[in-house]
C-alpha cells in the first residue's frame, strides 16, 4: 500500500495549515486581499520592438509551450522503454490520444491521420493553457502600481490672464503633493498590503507576471484562424478545386435558374458560416476561460480564507470541456470538408 505522505506529513495537513495561516495572516494580522483589477487587454511586461510588447499572456503561452514540449517527450520516453504500459502523466496521456484517435477514426475514416495531427495539437495546447489559471501565482504575482483618487474636480477651462502664473505655481505645488502622496500609497501598500479599505484615496493594482492565455483575444482569436484555415486547406487536398463549389455553386444557373439561384445563395451562406467559425471559436474560448479567471479574483479577494480553492475544481473541468470542444469541433469541421457538396460526389 502506497504511503499518503508528503515529507512524512499527511497530505490533509497542508490543507489545515493553509487554512490556518489564512486566518492569522487576514483575521488577526489585518492583512487583507488586494482588490481585484479586471482589465481586457493584455498588459505589456517589456518592449521588444517599438509597436509589439511581450505581453503577460505571450509568456504564458511559451510556457504553456514548453510544458507541452516537456510532456510529450516524457510520454515518447515511456513509449519506447520496457514497459509497454506506461504510467502517471505519461499513461493518462496516452489514454487521451487513444480516446481521440479512435474519435477522429470514427469520424473522419481514411482522412484521420491527416486530421488527428491538429485535433490532438489543438486540444492539448487549449488545455495547458486553460490549466495554467490553476498555479499558484499565475494571475497573482507580479508588479504592484499603486495609485491615487482624487475627490477633487478638475478645472475644465485653462487658466487665462493674470492668473495664468497663481495657476502654474498651483500646479507645480499639487504636482509635488501628488508624489508625495504616492509615495505614501506605496509605503501603505507595501506595507499592509491593503487596498482602498486601507486608505479611502489609496488604490491599488498588480500586473501579473503570468496571465492566462485564453482570456487574451489575441491568443484565441489566433487559434481560431489556424483551426479555420487548416479546414479549408484539407478540404481543398480532399477534394481539388471542386471543394470551392461549396461556397461558390454557379453550375445551375443556366441549366437550373430556380435552383440554381438557390444553390448559389446556399454557398453564399456556407461562406458566411465559415468566417462566422472564428468568431464564436474565439469568443467561446474567451468567455469561459475569462469569466472563470474573474470568478476567481472576486471570491478569492471577498473571502481570502480557503473559499477560493472550492471553485478551482469547477474551473479545472471548466478548462477540460472547453479544450474539448475547441479541438474536436475543429475536428468535426475538417471531417465535413473532406466530403463532397452533396455526400455522394465522392461516390461517383
Amino acid at each position: 500500500m502506497k504511503s499518503n505522505r508528503i515529507l512524512g506529513i499527511k497530505n490533509r495537513y497542508f490543507i489545515l495549515v493553509f487554512i490556518v495561516l489564512g486566518i492569522v495572516f487576514h483575521g488577526v494580522l489585518g492583512i487583507k486581499a488586494l482588490s481585484p483589477h479586471v482589465q481586457l487587454p493584455a498588459e505589456p511586461l517589456f518592449t521588444i520592438v517599438p509597436g509589439f510588447d511581450f505581453t503577460n499572456t505571450l509568456l504564458a503561452t511559451l510556457l504553456a509551450d514548453i510544458l507541452l514540449l516537456l510532456v510529450a517527450v516524457s510520454v515518447r520516453r515511456a513509449t519506447s522503454g520496457n514497459s509497454m504500459v506506461p504510467s502517471g502523466i505519461a499513461g493518462a496521456i496516452e489514454a487521451l490520444l487513444e480516446a481521440l484517435y479512435n474519435l477522429t477514426e470514427s469520424t473522419a475514416g481514411k482522412y484521420a491521420r491527416k486530421i488527428f495531427p491538429w485535433f490532438a495539437t489543438i486540444t492539448l495546447l487549449v488545455l495547458f493553457v486553460n490549466w495554467m489559471e490553476l498555479i499558484p501565482g499565475v494571475d497573482s504575482i507580479g508588479l504592484f502600481q499603486p495609485h491615487h483618487v482624487h475627490s477633487e474636480e478638475v478645472a475644465e477651462a485653462p487658466a487665462e490672464g493674470e492668473h495664468a502664473e497663481e495657476e502654474a505655481h498651483e500646479d507645480g505645488a499639487h504636482s509635488e503633493d501628488h508624489a508625495a502622496f504616492d509615495a505614501l500609497c506605496t509605503t501603505q501598500q507595501w506595507l499592509f498590503f491593503t487596498s482602498v479599505s486601507g486608505d479611502p484615496e489609496c488604490a491599488s493594482a498588480v500586473v501579473p507576471f503570468v496571465r492566462v492565455a485564453s482570456t487574451d483575444l489575441n491568443f484565441t482569436v489566433a487559434l481560431a484562424v489556424t483551426s479555420v484555415f487548416m479546414t479549408q486547406v484539407i478540404g481543398v487536398q480532399a477534394l481539388g478545386g471542386s471543394y470551392f463549389k461549396k461556397f461558390f455553386n454557379v453550375s445551375g444557373i443556366f441549366s437550373k435558374p430556380i435552383f440554381g439561384v438557390i444553390d448559389f445563395a446556399v454557398g453564399l451562406l456556407e461562406l458566411i458560416s465559415e468566417i462566422s467559425k472564428m468568431i464564436s471559436f474565439s469568443f467561446r474560448l474567451f468567455g469561459n476561460i475569462f469569466a472563470g479567471s474573474v470568478l476567481l479574483f472576486v471570491i478569492g479577494s471577498l473571502v481570502p480564507i480557503f473559499a477560493q480553492s472550492i471553485f478551482l475544481m469547477l474551473e479545472f473541468f471548466v478548462g477540460l470541456i472547453q479544450a474539448i470542444v475547441f479541438g474536436m469541433l475543429t475536428m468535426v469541421f475538417m471531417s465535413q470538408a473532406t466530403q463532397g457538396h452533396h455526400g455522394d460526389e465522392e461516390h461517383h
